[in-house]
């Protein structure tokens, strides 16, 4: 084939769940089961932690997220107890893939890939992500675009307006007029602008995954047989399937397809207040109870006499007060490794309320990552291997198992591990797949040198 014929297609589903593609669904899923069977699948090990914010980012510049220097989408902005920063474009220092792509002379297409806003000049077109204000700010690069969309799509969606709701009927439509949407836009810019490389991401799946997850999964703590919801999920894998099928018409044999997730979902039983949990024993100190739940940042804390706190979310992120590092740090540096090692033990040792072990991992970034830039939580905890939340609030009485998200109504948690479906693969199951490999794998297809510093494998094909 020739070299100047090649595109790539990598068309991204946040969340999407290898277990409903792969097996349970595979039948009901023409377009995807069509590439499994003409290419290559496998599970991809998402990020540490497997978010959205860093994951997608971390597949894009085949770097970790200590090396991006973000743990989240809201980072520590310096050693002060209460200055965070959003982790938008402007964090985003390595190059990603359509950088590389760019300085080659190709030209890309990007939609909606999450940590794109605000829109960076690349050789080609881009539309930013969910977590751009409105479609009132500039959203596109070239800024023109953005007109252009609003004048032969219409009234562009970013995301819908709140998927942690009770009014399901009304999130089931938001979700599916947003990705009506989104891939009515990504085949006018197939069809309109000259490309080699177009990604997109679909945040839709993430959405009902977060908003339905209970309704359909019988081992969810909280199914009910028969319910009104119970096929939401599936019907609406069932019409992304077909919107795919869109796309596809729109390449030839000389495309490398890609259909990837950034992270896998999963049961939520409940949550860790962990918090709570560090007031028990001890570690953090705070000046008085709220009368109700209150986020851990509005809470007054006794600083002089707290070792740790943490954020709540999928993951925990726990810092410890450490002397001469934090404004009231108490933790001498020669105490640091041996606090972070009790720490350890004591929240793996967690069990659930019948006394059973939860199975949970805390992880040290400095072992996980090859360096950590700007402000690395001092410890990473997956609760129940992820089976379980964080908890960051605070409450008027003492608790430590919590059964309804602090946050709003959410029904999954997020998995490690996400999809790689290839129609260019020899092998039809793969395995050892990781985000980060996902570009040396694109780079090495048009023929282009890979960056040293990238820590992904190109994907044998």
């Amino acid at each position: 084939m020739s070299e100047a014929n090649k595109k790539a297609m990598i068309i991204g589903l946040d969340c999407a769940a290898p277990k409903l593609i792969f097996e349970d669904w595979k039948s009901h899923l023409p377009n995807l089961s069509k590439l499994m069977e003409e290419g290559g699948y496998g599970k991809l090990k998402s990020s540490d932690p497997p978010i959205t914010c860093p994951a997608w980012m971390s597949m894009m510049s085949s770097k970790s997220p200590g090396k991006l220097g973000f743990y989240g989408f809201r980072n520590r902005k310096d050693y002060s107890y209460d200055k965070l920063k959003f982790a938008t474009s402007a964090s985003v220092k390595e190059d990603l893939l359509w950088d590389v792509l760019g300085r080659n002379k190709k030209k890309s297409i990007i939609l909606g890939v999450p940590q794109t806003y605000p829109p960076k000049r690349i050789n080609g077109c881009l539309v930013t992500s969910f977590l751009t204000p409105s479609t009132d700010a500039q959203f596109t690069y070239p800024s023109f675009l953005k007109e252009e969309i609003k004048e032969n799509i219409g009234d562009y969606i970013i995301d819908v307006r709140n998927f942690r709701t009770e009014d399901k009927d009304n999130l089931l439509e938001e979700i599916y007029e947003m990705t009506k949407v989104r891939f009515k836009t990504a085949r006018y810019l197939l069809d309109k602008k000259p490309w080699d490389f177009f990604m997109m991401v679909e945040m839709g799946v993430d959405r009902i995954h977060h908003g339905f997850w209970k309704y359909h999964d019988k081992n969810h703590p909280k199914y009910e047989p028969g319910n009104k919801y119970e096929n939401a999920i599936k019907d609406y894998y069932k019409y992304v399937d077909k919107e795919i099928g869109t796309l596809l018409e729109r390449t030839d044999d000389d495309t490398l397809i890609m259909v990837v997730s950034d992270h896998g979902a999963k049961k939520m039983d409940g949550g860790i207040a962990i918090n709570e949990w560090l007031i028990e024993k001890g570690y953090l100190k705070i000046k008085a109870r709220p009368n109700e739940a209150t986020r851990i940042r509005d809470i007054e804390i006794d600083w002089d006499n707290t070792k740790a706190w943490a954020f709540g979310g999928y993951y925990s992120r726990i810092f410890l007060n450490v002397k001469d590092r934090e404004p009231n740090g108490m933790v001498k540096e020669e105490e640091y490794e041996q606090t972070r090692d009790e720490l350890i033990k004591t929240l793996e040792g967690i069990t659930d309320e019948d006394g059973n072990s939860l199975g949970t991992r805390v992880l040290k970034p400095q072992e996980i990552y090859e360096e950590c830039k700007n402000i690395p939580p001092d410890l990473i905890a997956y609760f129940g291997d992820l089976d379980w939340r964080a908890i960051g609030s605070i409450y008027s009485k003492p608790k430590k198992y919590i059964y309804a998200n602090d946050t709003g109504p959410d029904d999954a948690n997020h998995d490690h591990y996400g999809i790689y479906i290839s129609n260019k693969s020899n092998k039809k199951k793969l395995s050892n797949l990781d985000l980060r490999d996902i570009t040396p794998t694109v780079l090495d297809y048009f023929g282009i040198e890979i960056p040293k510093d990238m820590e992904g494998k190109v994907i044998n094909r």
